[in-house]
């Protein structure tokens, strides 16, 4: 018989929760502050208080640094092209 149950996480321990990730790396108060604004830019343009349209883009995972670094960079170029934009807000 074949196996196919548990082949990609076999190897895994255990995971850490959500609480023990926040503990190991806590983020700056800038980096805090940067959510903090931007979710309050997304909620104004949400609730129509802000007249800029909200666009969503980007990949959905990431399991390519790589790939995701120069995606990245692409973005912020096109970004200063198109200002004013919104900040961006990473999920």
């Amino acid at each position: 018989m074949n196996r196919t149950d548990e082949l990609r996480t076999a190897r895994i321990d255990s995971l850490v929760t959500p609480t023990e990730l926040a503990q190991r790396y806590p983020v700056s108060s800038s980096v805090a502050s940067h959510v903090t604004d931007s979710r309050r830019r997304i909620e104004k343009i949400l609730n129509g208080e802000d007249p800029r349209l909200l666009v969503v883009i980007g990949p959905c995972s990431i399991h390519d640094l790589n790939a995701a670094m120069e995606y990245a960079t692409q973005l912020q170029a096109v970004t200063y092209t198109h200002q004013p934009l919104p900040t961006t807000s990473r999920r």
